[in-house]
């Protein structure tokens, strides 16, 4: 069984916009999100999203660049992987 979901983590200097520029992106894709969590630590902000990607427009490639560039466009560092990909990195 093929498993469609994602793990998107975004870390940077916090700041306003963050979250709706990247949950954007999302939307216009299709790409609903399962579970987030944010919190900001003195000055950086941290999110990490379960993202549902089984009716997603466009290919992950595609939407991880996208989110990428976006993040870099406002100084973050944003990752998207598959969940498969995520669990086997993260095994103990």
């Amino acid at each position: 069984m093929k498993d469609n979901k994602a793990i998107v983590t975004v870390l940077g200097q916090d700041q306003v916009g963050i979250i709706s520029t990247l949950t954007n992106i999302l939307a216009e894709s299709d790409v609903n999100i399962l579970d987030i969590s944010q919190t900001i630590l003195q000055d950086y902000f941290t999110m990490i999203m379960v993202v549902d990607v089984s009716k997603c427009k466009v290919g992950f490639g595609e939407l991880k660049q996208s989110l990428l560039e976006a993040g870099e466009k406002i100084g973050l560092q944003v990752n998207a992987q598959k969940s498969e990909v995520f669990d086997f990195m993260h095994r103990i």
